[in-house]
């Protein structure tokens, strides 16, 4: 039976809810900035949300994710008796399949245009091979070597199992720290220069790297693509456009 009010604590999904299914969205945390003109009740953070304001909304489901929200706060939502669907999203395949299951949960009547379009765009780049090695890639095959820093002071990387890294992955970048045992592993700047790197990538979020604030700790030598953070790390309709921006900003950092 569909749910006629939703509460969503996933940026992505929220994006994805409010575009597919209009009006099914009654409250949101502070960082669901897309739609841009998205206009329900902020109920807190991904890691602080606001469970009274969640439970006086009343609603018939609340989405959440295993990585983005805490176990504590998704237990408090289910003692105070409401229903909570809980995503895990490690990869693009998993990604497609949860937004599937999350849209059929909030009424959607049918597979959205975006969601076709998503699915066909990156089935186009697997079919050619990726896109990175067009202006000429370091590595045999066309492929490269990438750290991902997600954050500095402390410098944090992206490590195994991430859905980033698997993007980056159909791409033809490979995580230098995809077989770390931690999945955002903190590593030393020395360490990172020394790792032996064809690029490092730098996206805007969660921390906002930009062209000077990021490239200066790296030499001059290696390559950095600044990266729309919300292409390299949503899953939701801008997956549709992810591999043209991705492509496009990975080129750019080669020339």
């Amino acid at each position: 039976m569909p749910f006629a009010r939703v509460v969503s604590l996933v940026p992505s999904l929220t994006e994805a809810v409010a575009v597919t299914a209009p009006g099914a969205l009654v409250g949101a945390t502070d960082w669901c900035t897309h739609p841009a003109d998205l206009d329900v009740v902020r109920v807190g953070g991904t890691k602080n949300p606001d469970v009274p304001a969640i439970v006086a909304l009343a609603p018939d489901l609340v989405i959440a994710n295993e990585e983005e929200n805490r176990a504590p706060d998704i237990a408090a939502l289910r003692a105070a008796g409401l229903d909570v669907l809980v995503t895990e999203v490690r990869g693009l395949d998993q990604a497609f399949r949860e937004l599937e299951r999350v849209l059929d949960a909030c009424g959607a009547e049918r597979r959205p245009g975006w969601l076709v379009d998503a699915e066909a765009a990156w089935r186009d780049v697997g079919s050619l091979g990726g896109v990175a090695g067009a202006a000429g890639a370091a590595r045999p095959g066309g492929r490269l070597r990438a750290a991902v820093p997600i954050w500095r002071r402390p410098w944090m990387v992206l490590g195994r199992d991430t859905f980033a890294g698997d993007l980056l992955a159909r791409l033809g970048v490979d995580n230098a720290y995809a077989g770390h045992a931690e999945r955002y592993p903190r590593v030393s700047i020395d360490e990172l220069r020394a790792a032996g790197l064809d690029l490092v990538v730098l996206p805007d979020e969660p921390y906002r790297f930009t062209p000077d604030d990021g490239p200066e700790a790296f030499p001059q030598s290696l390559p950095a693509a600044l990266v729309s953070g919300r292409h390299l790390t949503w899953y939701g309709p801008s997956l549709a456009e992810a591999p043209a921006v991705l492509g496009e900003a990975l080129r750019v950092a080669q020339r």
